[in-house]
Parts: structure tokens; C-alpha cells; sequence
């Protein structure tokens, strides 16, 4: 060994092979396969839930179509039940007078016939491809006639309650202009 250290040049120097580790190498390909397993997984898991959202937002939007509907017909129910009983009371008064009966027959069938049409125009909407709608434009149709709606409901029960004032207080008047005097 002495020998072999005589022998070689005194400015030589140890030049070998570069040395790879490879298990470090295969760890970072391993890491790198599982990180767009996980990647792709996460992208799968937004598309679930892009796609639970939407399905979400078509129930709530057919569910609000579906109380907006529920609301509209409870409403012309209402206004069935203004129409079979207090307007008959109202025109059956003796203190109506006759030339007003027209008047109150029309304000009352004006919202009727709307009421009628409104329902109509509900029943194209929700059974037809009415404008090609989505299920948020109809829901928002429907929004919109529910309001129309309650706003002829309140209109109908002010009109009714104004003929029973103007009954009552016609009342009160024939009772004060006929009473008897005992003095």
C-alpha cells in the first residue's frame, strides 16, 4: 500500500462518480403523484358541491314557487269568500241605494276578472316553457303576482269595510232622523 502511495503523482486527486440517491428522488415522485391525487380529488369534491348548490337553489326555487302558488290561491280564496258573503250583504242593505249598486258591482268585479286573469296567467307560467323561464325567473314571476295578490286582498277587505261604514253610518242617520220626540 506504501508503494501504491509513491507511485501516484503528487497532485493527483480522487475524482469519482457522482453519487445519486435515489430514494430521495423516488420520494419526491411518490409526493408528487399523491399531491395530484389529492389535487384532483379537491377538484372533484368543488364539483360536488358546485353541483349540490345548484340542485339546492332549484328545490328552494321550486319550493318558493310552490308556497308563492300556495299563497296566490289561499288568497283568491279569500276573496271568494269577501265576494259569497259580505257582498251580498252589502247590496242586500236598504241603505245602498240603487244607483250605487252599479258602482259597487264593478269596483268588485274589476278585481275578480284580475284575479281571474292573474290565475290564468300563473297556469301559463308553471306549465309551459312560458319564455323559456329558468326556475328563478318563474319563482320571481310568481313573487311578484303573490304580491299582486295580497294587494287586491287588502284592496277588496278596504272596499268592503268602507260600504259597511257607509251602512252603518247610514243606519245611525235613519235612526236619529226617525226617532220619536217625547217632549
Amino acid at each position: 500500500m506504501l508503494s501504491i502511495a509513491f507511485l501516484a503523482p503528487r497532485n493527483a486527486s480522487a475524482q469519482g462518480m457522482p453519487v445519486y440517491d435515489n430514494t430521495n428522488f423516488i420520494s419526491l415522485v411518490k409526493s408528487l403523484v399523491e399531491s395530484a391525487k389529492q389535487t384532483s380529488q379537491l377538484i372533484k369534491s368543488v364539483q360536488f358541491l358546485k353541483d349540490a348548490k345548484e340542485s339546492i337553489e332549484k328545490v328552494s326555487n321550486v319550493v318558493r314557487q310552490l308556497r308563492a302558488v300556495q299563497e296566490i290561491g289561499q288568497n283568491n280564496q279569500r276573496l271568494i269568500q269577501v265576494m259569497q258573503g259580505d257582498l251580498q250583504d252589502i247590496l242586500n242593505s236598504p241603505y245602498i241605494k240603487p244607483e250605487e249598486i252599479t258602482r259597487i258591482v264593478e269596483s268588485f268585479d274589476a278585481i275578480v276578472q284580475n284575479s281571474l286573469d292573474m290565475m290564468d296567467f300563473i297556469d301559463e307560467v308553471l306549465s309551459s316553457d312560458y319564455l323559456k323561464m329558468s326556475d328563478a325567473e318563474r319563482a320571481e314571476v310568481l313573487k311578484k303576482k303573490e304580491e299582486e295578490s295580497k294587494e287586491m286582498v287588502a284592496n277588496i277587505t278596504t272596499k268592503t269595510k268602507r260600504y259597511r261604514d257607509i251602512i252603518s253610518f247610514r243606519k245611525m242617520q235613519d235612526k236619529i232622523n226617525n226617532r220619536e220626540t217625547n217632549y
